[in-house]
């Protein structure tokens, strides 16, 4: 990605890229466990919150091994986890009630990344994860105009973040792609021009920079600790089973 358009309420995202790591740090096991059932009539994978990190998270809030992912929709290793990984995530060891996995957005690409995380929030938590795929698994398709669209956006340098939001995700696609996906348009530009959820991103961002130094997407965190080095499934996978999963 070549776009570092930056917009005042997110300075830091100059410095940080998709991750190309390729140290591991292992964490320590975590003592087992009973693990409670999912609620009657429900499975953990379909129960989903909102945190108070502005992240979304899936499966047993209670479940003994809390992973993280610091993700960007825009970010094809992020992309990539999510088709090769997240599949087998779910349907072992989030299904289990051993492992409950929260998705928080990181701008990586600055402006780029505004608009599609504004509408992917732009849903009622049980469609939070299906938006989130639908955008990962399209991503080539949506950014096949990156580059024109964002030589064309230099021209908004200053202009208020809400839109630059609505630029980029207008003309890549992103509204007519929520539209498909039951979300009105009336309802996708409310969200587009929603600069308190702009001001809590960067709050969330400042946060995510204070207390795990956040370098690259994908970043995995594992019950407190940043997993160094690990960017797909194969890795994320050893690291969870060496913590106790």
């Amino acid at each position: 990605m070549k776009l570092r358009l930056m917009i005042a309420v997110l300075p830091a995202l100059a410095l940080v890229a998709c991750n190309k790591g390729t140290d591991s740090t292992v964490v320590a096991p975590t003592k087992s466990a009973a693990v409670a059932p999912a609620p009657a009539g429900t499975a953990w994978v379909d129960v989903v919150s909102a945190t108070p990190e502005g992240g979304m998270r899936m499966g047993n809030p209670d479940a003994p091994i809390k992973l993280v992912e610091y993700g960007a929709r825009t970010c094809p290793t992020c992309a990539r986890f999510d088709v090769e990984g997240l599949p087998a995530l779910k349907s072992g060891m989030i299904t289990a009630g051993k492992v409950s996995y929260e998705f928080r957005d990181f701008p990586v690409h600055g402006p780029l990344d505004i608009g599609p995380i504004l509408l992917g929030h732009c849903v009622e938590p049980a469609a939070f994860f299906p938006m989130l795929d639908d955008m990962m698994h399209n991503q080539e398709t949506l950014l096949a105009k990156e580059q024109q669209v964002a030589e064309a956006g230099q021209a908004l340098q200053g202009k208020p973040p809400t839109e630059v939001a609505r630029y980029f995700a207008e003309n890549l696609g992103y509204i007519d792609f929520v539209k498909q996906r039951g979300v009105p348009e009336s309802k996708a530009l409310a969200c587009l021009a929603d600069q308190a959820a702009i001001e809590r991103l960067a709050t969330n961002l400042q946060q995510a920079d204070t207390q795990y130094k956040i370098s690259g997407t994908p970043t995995f965190i594992i019950n407190g600790k940043v997993v160094d080095g690990v960017l797909d499934w194969a890795g994320l996978e050893r690291a969870l089973k060496a913590a106790g999963a």
